[in-house]
């Protein structure tokens, strides 16, 4: 079931500017939640958009390292591919080799899904995780930042599978036909349940699916990034130029545009 949702999106000129942009993005979302609850709690995406990002916040030099509050931050991971931790494909490689790796992030603070392990177990797994950190019921973060797949995917919900239709569960494992794989990925009733909803997308591919997920019919069992309609009523859109090409353009290139979702 769709709901009405505010989409808010910033339009940067370059993948290096949308870098910085999200990097202060996260950083003020993590501060915020520490000032209220003492603890920040955001789950990241893969793919290679957020590398740059990832690559700012540990950077000594840039003021997003300063601000991150790394001793109060719970990191945790929206989706992973069924493969070990050091497989070139793993989530969360790449974040380590782009991020963890360089900052004070406590180990006990990484909350990595387990490739490696059969999927239903790592996502039975996940789940305990979850509750454990969460305590029972839906686990609500405070920041989760999504990318989105030319074929309108997100987190691991990809178009025509069983994990669309999962609303009881927070975290499945999901067979995905059309890459021969098993993804591990968190349901849309968690995305949809945290108190800031971001999507990071760059590049003049994925122009055309942008103006289909937000502009066009409502499909998501074709369009699965369409499920995000966050519980909060407020969606942002973290996007280059080449990204933003088919939506309405901002009123001047300070301006964030903003689309009504009903």
């Amino acid at each position: 079931m769709s709901r009405a949702v505010s989409v808010t999106y910033l339009v940067r000129s370059t993948a290096e500017a949308l870098a910085a942009a999200a990097a202060g993005f996260v950083v003020e979302a993590a501060a915020a939640a520490v000032a209220s609850r003492g603890v920040a709690r955001i789950a990241i995406s893969g793919g290679n958009t957020p590398k740059g990002m990832f690559s700012l916040l540990a950077d000594r030099g840039q003021p997003f390292f300063a601000k991150m509050p790394w001793d109060k931050l719970h990191l945790f991971w929206v989706d992973e591919r069924c493969v070990p931790p050091t497989d070139k494909d793993s989530n969360y490689r790449m974040t380590n080799e782009a991020m963890l790796a360089h900052v004070p992030l406590p180990a006990a603070q990484v909350h990595r899904m387990e490739g490696e392990l059969e999927p239903e177990v790592a996502a039975t797994r996940y789940e305990a995780t979850l509750e454990a950190e969460f305590g029972p019921g839906m686990p609500v973060f405070d920041l989760v930042l999504l990318g989105m797949g030319d074929d309108g995917h997100t987190a691991s919900l990809f178009p025509h599978t069983a994990a669309l239709h999962e609303v009881k569960r927070h975290v499945v494992a999901n067979h995905v036909l059309q890459k021969e794989t098993w993804r591990i990925t968190l349901t849309a009733p968690v995305i949809n349940s945290g108190r800031a909803v971001a999507f990071e997308i760059q590049g003049e591919d994925k122009a055309p699916v942008i103006h289909d997920v937000f502009l066009g019919p409502y499909d998501p069992e074709s369009k699965p990034s369409q499920l995000i309609r966050p519980e909060s009523g407020a969606l942002t859109l973290l996007l280059d130029q080449a990204a933003a090409a088919k939506l309405p353009a901002p009123a001047s290139s300070s301006a964030a545009g903003v689309l009504e979702l009903i």
